[in-house]
């Protein structure tokens, strides 16, 4: 099979690949502008992990091009090296190094010179995963977890309060996980985030279009204060999320706590009846006090909301057409949930004890919104 030829990227090129990245473009058509391969593209921007480099620069305190030439000068005059130095207003040790590393007096060249000392300092520097093991073990260990970056990042925090040695930067472990010449954590690692990727991409945003409407709701902007600034428990939000060949999960999010329930359907059906009886039957033994209200979308299998409201006493307010967002909190959670109920599986495999497990895990991993405590942790808080 023949080689593909590698083809070289210019600095206007990889300037050009950055801001199409940062416009939401995908890599093909990059590519295809630059009239380069898709796979060259893709390669240079799995080495960088997504993250574009820190562009390169000469230290102020080093010997430049002009000064390397006015050392090439002075030795062809064959001036002493300290005459040299007077008249660069540096060190004369400083010449001196520069001239024996460099091919000494009668080899000394600027040009190759200035390039040897553009090579060497490349050296990067080691990364904080990279020299402290026991940091990098713990990372490790919670990210095989699937505590996200940002989740550890704050643990480290509350945990050893008194340690900076212990304390790592989100942001640090994302570059660490993504870019390959770090090295302080292993890539397989990547796996266990919640989108599983190993660069990083820019995300888009869909707007309304204000399609969809459907009479007969009550809508959310009806929906009390209370809920809205999650000062008061009890406000809940819901959605389904499916698996292969349709089969649906419901998933109950809880607005002041983050606090998780998933609701298996008989028979993976999800015809209005039947998800409004499996949610009156999820919700029966919550306490009056956790029991205020649901925000849905205007998904068809909630058609039944109002008996769903009458058995229960959760009234069910309905978002806006294509308005995810004013269900932050239950869309944030189904991503989450992706981890553990990916699109390839068939849901009506699971039993709603497995499904209890994986609710009960996520209820056990802090969040940054609740200063990272554990929807578990600040539950308990609200009922006593």
């Amino acid at each position: 099979m023949a080689r593909q030829n590698y083809q070289r990227l210019s600095p206007a090129d990889i300037d050009e690949i950055w801001s199409r990245m940062r416009a939401g473009h995908a890599v093909k058509p990059t590519a295809r502008s630059l009239g380069l391969s898709t796979s060259t593209v893709r390669a240079y921007l799995l080495r960088c992990g997504g993250i574009r480099p820190d562009p390169r620069h000469r230290s102020a305190g080093r010997l430049g091009f002009e000064e390397r030439e006015e050392i090439s000068r002075g030795l062809a005059a064959d001036l002493s090296l300290r005459a040299i130095a007077a008249g660069l207003g540096r060190s004369p040790s400083t010449i001196s190094r520069e001239v024996a590393s460099n091919g000494g007096r009668r080899g000394y060249r600027a040009a190759s010179a200035d390039q040897h000392a553009w090579a060497r300092a490349t050296r990067p520097k080691a990364c904080k995963l990279a020299t402290n093991p026991v940091l990098a073990g713990i990372v490790a260990a919670k990210l095989q977890r699937r505590w996200s970056p940002q989740q550890i990042a704050g643990w480290l925090k509350l945990t050893y309060p008194e340690d900076p040695e212990m304390h790592v930067s989100h942001e640090s472990i994302y570059r660490t996980l993504f870019v390959q010449s770090r090295g302080a954590l292993r890539k397989e690692l990547t796996a266990y985030l919640r989108t599983g990727r190993v660069i990083r991409r820019v995300h888009g945003v869909r707007l309304p279009d204000g399609r969809g409407g459907r009479p007969g709701i009550v809508n959310i902007s009806e929906r009390p204060a209370e809920a809205e600034d999650r000062a008061v428990p009890g406000h809940w939000e819901g959605d389904l999320v499916f698996g292969k060949q349709m089969s649906p999960v419901a998933t109950l999010v809880e607005r002041s706590t983050r606090y998780l329930l998933l609701v298996g359907l008989p028979g993976g059906s999800h015809k209005a009846d039947v998800v409004a009886d499996a949610l009156a039957a999820a919700v029966a033994h919550l306490p009056a006090q956790l029991a205020k209200s649901l925000t849905w979308d205007q998904g068809h299998e909630m058609a039944e909301h109002k008996r769903f409201t009458n058995e229960t006493g959760i009234q069910v307010y309905f978002c806006d057409p294509k308005s995810p967002w004013q269900r932050g909190s239950n869309e944030n959670t189904n991503g989450l949930l992706r981890q553990y109920l990916p699109r390839r599986l068939d849901f009506k495999t699971l039993t709603q004890v497995d499904l209890d497990a994986i609710a009960l895990e996520l209820n056990d991993r802090p969040r940054q919104t609740l200063g990272f405590k554990t929807p578990s942790q600040a539950l308990a808080e609200v009922l006593h």
